[in-house]
């Protein structure tokens, strides 16, 4: 290899270690958060997608944990920009980690494919397009993808907070 060139592996290596480090940062601030907040709670992290998942999960009553996520997850979204603002105060880069807080997105985000089935089916019979509630944009990214695999196509309209996701009919 020539001076001033990467290879593929030595690239896909240097993300990894960019994730791992952004979900280490991460960790640390949420277990201080936890310590403050007298919350029990074990952190796990993790690389999905090209992107760090940190998770908060509890072998105890997860109800403390609730308080975490909020009425709708207001909480938890809060809580991951405040954990992405720590990780770029420490790295400089923009990030764009997931956190979980007691299965709240992994629940969600399968209610979610589930709902873009079938607005998927609902559009390939009805051959009309079909409007979904307002949703955030991690609860947009889960129906495009389940609507994408389901073969048809998907776009978000309208401005935030009431942007919503249209299913288009093939």
């Amino acid at each position: 290899m020539t001076e001033g060139t990467t290879s593929a592996a030595a690239e896909g290596t240097d993300t990894l270690t960019r994730l791992e480090q952004e979900g280490e940062i991460a960790a640390d601030y949420l277990e201080g958060l936890l310590d403050i907040a007298d919350l029990d709670g074990d952190i796990d992290m993790d690389v999905e997608a090209d992107r760090a998942s940190v998770s908060i999960i509890s072998d105890t009553d997860s109800r403390d944990l609730q308080k975490l996520v909020g009425r709708d997850g207001e909480v938890l979204e809060a809580l991951q920009e405040l954990t992405r603002l720590a990780v770029h105060r420490e790295t400089g880069d923009r990030s764009r980690l997931m956190l979980d807080i007691a299965g709240y997105r992994s629940k969600k985000r399968t209610e979610l494919s589930e709902l873009g089935a079938k607005a998927a089916a609902e559009a390939k019979s009805s051959g009309e397009a079909v409007k979904l509630d307002p949703m955030t944009p991690f609860e947009r990214k889960v129906v495009h993808d389940a609507v994408k695999a389901a073969g048809l196509r998907s776009e978000s309209e309208g401005e935030e907070p009431q942007r919503f996701v249209v299913v288009l009919p093939a």
